[in-house]
């Protein structure tokens, strides 16, 4: 039998992004959805922690030390970026504190970091947004964290709503998710920011979008963004508003 082993050059190469997410992240086939298919995400997660969704829980699961160690677990895969997939963990001390994270993950051997808060700001400067809407799924005190961590920015929310959940955000349906979208929205509001990496967002970015005119980010969205930018990779996925961002 003729076998032509030169058609058989091996996988195509991969390129990789270390993931450190909160121990309750449910979505990890979301996140597959947001890379192209070089890329590989190699995820550690932040220590089991008791509490509810929650100011406390935020600040519990973004310790810096915490955030070494998940580091150094996936740096034996040789990640480009290590990215903290937590939109409150990177909010809730503000934005020095969200600086301070990316260090603390390249200080533990990462080649490049970004968090999902961060990656808000850059977008949020790149695309010129100072006015926007936000939906969330915490509680009123953590969304009014994610207020604060906005003004720092000099963006305004002029328009929010929240859905009170303290677990289980997986599991809201993209239905009630959308509704709270539209309802959320505001005629003053340049964009929508839908917060948490653990809420379902992938398929209600498009039809959303072409609805309301407006950009509609969501947390995954962004970091899996940040980090193919930093990649010199390609958007993947939904949100026409990103295509130009440079």
């Amino acid at each position: 039998m003729d076998f032509d082993f030169l058609a058989f050059d091996g996988p195509l190469a991969q390129r990789g992004i270390g993931v450190i997410a909160p121990f309750d992240l449910a979505l990890e086939r979301e996140l597959w959805r947001w890379v192209p298919m070089e890329v590989s995400l190699h995820l550690a997660r932040t220590p089991y922690e008791p509490v509810p969704v929650s100011m406390e829980m935020a600040r519990l699961v973004s310790d810096s030390h915490h955030l070494a160690g998940a580091t150094r677990d996936v740096l034996h895969v040789e990640p480009e970026v290590v990215a903290y997939l937590c939109t409150s963990g990177s909010f809730v001390n503000g934005v020095d504190y969200e600086r301070s994270l990316t260090k603390a993950i390249c200080d533990a051997g990462a080649p490049d970091a970004v968090t999902t808060s961060g990656a808000l700001a850059e977008v949020l400067h790149q695309l010129d947004l100072h006015r926007v809407s936000v939906l969330t799924p915490y509680d009123a005190d953590l969304t009014q964290a994610l207020h604060a961590f906005l003004a720092e920015l000099d963006v305004e929310t002029v328009a929010s709503d929240h859905l009170g959940l303290g677990g289980g955000i997986w599991k809201v349906s993209y239905r009630t998710i959308a509704e709270r979208i539209l309802a959320a929205d505001h005629g003053d509001a340049e964009a929508i920011f839908v917060s948490c990496t653990n809420l379902p967002t992938y398929d209600l970015i498009e039809p959303l979008e072409a609805a309301l005119g407006k950009p509609v980010l969501t947390a995954n969205q962004l970091t899996m963004l940040a980090c193919l930018r930093r990649m010199n990779l390609p958007i993947v996925g939904p949100g026409r508003w990103l295509r130009d961002v440079s």
